[in-house]
């Protein structure tokens, strides 16, 4: 039987005490387990970076978490960082370079919250920071004393662009999902298509516009207890199948290579 596939799951750089941790969140390795059937592997955000085209030469999928970090607003912009911004500069250097990368290599993307805002960065595009206090919009931040079922808890519809990946995951037009971010996409990244909008407009899905490869990238947390909700649980379920797809090629050309 072919082995189950290979995710990476790029690390948050954290300080705890005097030492820097590499860790990464455990709703995220569940859902890879859960929800996508495959082996999750931790990827160090380091300074200087790994290997990366070696890394994912490895792997079968890549999966770009959320965070509590959010990205230097200079990879994207001009506008200052405001006061309180949590950065994390080692993951940036990691992830960013990671998207293109992957996309060259085939290996397929799933990218959550932060991952969704790296998967547009990387790409060329822009990030509003504080999306509550742009015109027009509303305030996508969850309410941080609430208990955490409440915080993950379904926030709002989302309209699923017609025909695309999500609207057949869904077997709809729409989908109700959970919303914890105040940073949002503002100008779209290149090679990449609208998937999912909020009743504001503000962009929640991209996936890569292209055949290509396997890239889709959400504003939600469709981790938060995947098995318990069937449109969250279809979105691993379509990054596991474009993962076990690498994981048969890669095993097949190393049989050729090996005899």
């Amino acid at each position: 039987m072919p082995s189950a596939p290979l995710v990476g799951l790029p690390s948050d750089r954290k300080q705890i005490g005097h030492h820097p941790f590499q860790v990464v969140g455990e709703k995220y390795i569940r859902a890879v387990v859960d929800g996508a059937g495959a082996v999750p592997v931790l990827i160090p955000s380091l300074t200087p970076s790994l290997d990366l085209r070696d890394m994912l030469s490895r792997l079968d999928g890549l999966l770009l978490t959320g965070a509590y970090s959010n990205i230097e607003p200079h990879h994207y912009g001009i506008e200052p960082s405001y006061a309180g911004n949590l950065h994390d500069p080692a993951r940036d250097a990691t992830t960013l370079p990671l998207v293109p990368l992957a996309i060259e290599m085939r290996v397929p993307v799933l990218a959550v919250c932060r991952g969704l805002q790296e998967v547009n960065v990387a790409l060329g595009g822009t990030l509003h920071q504080k999306v509550h206090e742009v015109d027009g919009y509303d305030d996508h931040r969850e309410d941080l004393d609430a208990p955490l079922d409440e915080q993950y808890g379904i926030a709002h519809p989302v309209r699923l662009t017609p025909g695309g990946l999500l609207a057949r995951i869904a077997g709809s037009e729409q989908a109700d999902v959970n919303s914890l971010h105040g940073q949002g996409i503002r100008t779209l990244g290149r090679s990449l298509r609208i998937e999912a909008t909020a009743p504001d407009g503000l962009v929640e899905a991209v996936a890569l516009d292209s055949d290509r490869s396997f890239l889709l990238a959400v504003q939600w947390h469709p981790e938060w207890k995947v098995r318990e909700n069937r449109f969250y649980l279809g979105i691993f379920q379509a990054f596991a199948a474009a993962c076990r797809a690498r994981a048969a090629q890669r095993q097949q050309q190393e049989t050729e290579i090996h005899g």
